[in-house]
């Protein structure tokens, strides 16, 4: 019997561990660190202080103000980027994770999503020019195999 309750036990924790999502934590942080409060209310990324900071599905979080964390502890999942903080475009168009730039960012239909930015371009850009509709179900799609990916 403690075999088939060992057994059992390793069984559900490796399935469960396996159910992560594989958040971007750059800098230890989702969004490098930036409040993502901030972009819903102050409509721009500010950076996050390390007095007013929490985790939430294993995740670090960090705010700007006390408030903007009470906010994120009331509903935490309004404010948790799309697609674990990844650049939402690479997620739809090329099927990949790839980090962001936190000052790249789009609130639609009341969601976060973050982007990519370089001296070539930002794909925030490219995610306008686009039909973005059809790119959010494309990147819907591609997430439910990325986000369990490390």
């Amino acid at each position: 019997m403690k075999q088939f309750v060992l057994v059992f036990f390793f069984g559900i924790s490796t399935i469960i561990s396996a159910q992560q999502i594989d958040y971007n934590t750059k800098k230890g942080y989702i969004a490098e660190g930036y409040d993502v409060v901030s972009y819903f209310l102050d409509n721009k990324p500010v950076e996050g202080k390390k007095k007013f900071t929490t985790t939430f599905d294993g995740v670090k979080f960090k705010f700007s103000t006390e408030k903007h964390l009470k906010f994120f502890k009331e509903n935490p999942k309004k404010y948790v980027p799309q697609y674990g903080g990844y650049c939402a475009y690479a997620v739809a168009e090329k099927n990949i994770k790839i980090n962001i730039d936190p000052e790249e960012f789009q609130i639609r239909d009341g969601k976060l999503y973050l982007f990519y930015s370089s001296f070539f371009g930002s794909k925030l850009t490219n995610w306008k020019e686009a039909d973005t509709k059809k790119l959010q179900v494309k990147a819907d799609k591609n997430w439910k195999k990325l986000k369990h990916k490390k």
